[in-house]
């Protein structure tokens, strides 16, 4: 009588041929060594019954799941005390940080009784892609303005048509992120415009001036600050 292979598991071993469930062997002893000679390597053969099991020796299974945790959650290959990056390479990003902040700040005094402010969380966003890696795709400076003024744009549009809510949001979203996929022009930090228009009532007197104040106005000051940081850290490294 003979008895139907039924894996466990799908293994594959560049020693041990792959076994099939439609493979069938005779249950009598004598065949095990066969059985045994073939799943030989990284597998185990073990005889439950009238079913036959197959083990991974080596941990395929956890060891294909860790290594996915790893590329999931690996850790940084450059940091402070490497080869890599000098004390200069943080200060001078930094300091451009504090001085574009300290400059939006200055703007905000100016135009504060206009009701308008330059100070918002994106352009946060923007100093960290524009002086931390300014070679980035999202760091150029085309990418920058046409992702700044194509999204707010979205934001009034969206707020027009639905009104203020959760359409809104998803609509305006959604809308900006197609504009940068279908222009090349990706952009992260602009992808948090239109929502900051919808649920920011301040900005709704703007209407289509938003596309340009205070997104891509600021990032002009925020890229001029950017080349004062590229600089320093080609000429003054320590």
């Amino acid at each position: 009588m003979a008895v139907q292979w039924k894996p466990s598991c799908s293994l594959r071993s560049p020693r041990a041929p792959l076994l099939t469930p439609s493979s069938s062997f005779p249950s009598s002893p004598a065949s095990m060594p066969l059985l045994l000679h073939m799943a030989k390597g990284r597998s185990g053969l073990s005889y439950r019954g009238r079913r036959f099991v197959v083990r991974s020796s080596s941990g395929a299974g956890s060891g294909s799941l860790e290594s996915g945790w790893q590329r999931w959650w690996r850790p940084p290959e450059k940091g402070l005390g490497t080869s890599d990056v000098s004390l200069s390479d943080v200060l001078w990003p930094s300091a451009g940080a504090f001085a574009a902040m300290a400059l939006l700040g200055r703007l905000d005094q100016m135009v504060a009784s206009r009701g308008l402010s330059f100070t918002i969380a994106p352009l946060g966003a923007v100093c960290a892609v524009l002086f931390t890696n300014p070679n980035a795709p999202a760091a150029q400076k085309y990418n920058v303005f046409v992702a700044q003024i194509g999204c707010a744009a979205f934001g009034v549009l969206a707020l027009a048509i639905f009104g203020p809510g959760w359409l809104a949001r998803g609509a305006a979203l959604a809308a900006s992120m197609a504009f940068m996929i279908a222009t090349g022009t990706t952009h992260p930090p602009a992808a948090s415009l239109p929502i900051l228009f919808i649920d920011g009532a301040k900005f709704h007197h703007l209407n289509f001036w938003y596309a340009l104040f205070p997104g891509a106005v600021g990032c002009v000051f925020l890229c001029l600050i950017q080349e004062m940081v590229t600089f320093l850290k080609r000429n003054c490294k320590f």
